[in-house]
């Protein structure tokens, strides 16, 4: 079985002020700044599936990091760890994104 994927930055979805009316976007960020200002909508920013936030919970353990909540987005991301491991496939947003 293959290790977990580790992606290091997410999308998350923030208010904004532009020109004068308030919208919600979407930003790239590092995890660790998503999880440390409290985002909770946050998706793969290579896919826009949906993804599972892990944070460092021991100092030896991981960095904080993103992983994909379907195979089927891993699978088609080049962020996924299924998509490295298939060098012929061809890359696709989510089926189901968020």
């Amino acid at each position: 079985m293959p290790s977990p994927e580790k992606i290091y930055t997410c999308e998350v979805k923030r208010l904004f002020v532009r020109g004068g009316n308030k919208v919600w976007d979407w930003k790239i960020v590092n995890v660790a700044d998503a999880i440390r200002d409290g985002d909770t909508v946050v998706r793969c920013k290579d896919c826009h599936g949906a993804v599972s936030v892990h944070g460092r919970h021991v100092a030896h353990g991981p960095a904080p990091h993103v992983e994909h909540l379907s195979r089927q987005d891993s699978e088609y991301c080049p962020a996924g760890m299924y998509f490295r491991q298939h060098p012929d496939r061809v890359p696709r947003l989510s089926a189901k994104p968020v």
